[in-house]
């Protein structure tokens, strides 16, 4: 799993005007149920129209459903941060 695919998945469904991925993995290293593979854990910054009249849990929830065959293999741990 690396920040290209979770880049292009989010992209291509929401069309955002801003989107950043970081890989903060490196700040995980040994945590109890950590994979340790460098690429699990990661940090979205979107902003888009599709998620902006939604209460920031319902936005998530959306997040996770594009993720969701990532988060089932590969993603340990995504932080989300929704601009407005």
């Amino acid at each position: 799993m690396n920040e290209s695919i979770i880049f292009k998945k989010l992209n291509e469904y929401f069309t955002p005007t801003f989107l950043e991925i970081k890989n903060e993995s490196e700040k995980h290293a040994n945590h109890e149920g950590s994979p340790n593979t460098g690429d699990s854990h990661f940090y979205v910054i979107i902003k888009c129209e599709r998620l902006k009249n939604l209460s920031r849990l319902e936005g998530q929830r959306e997040i996770f459903k594009v993720l969701e065959k990532e988060m089932n293999h590969g993603i340990h741990a995504l932080r989300i941060k929704i601009m407005y």
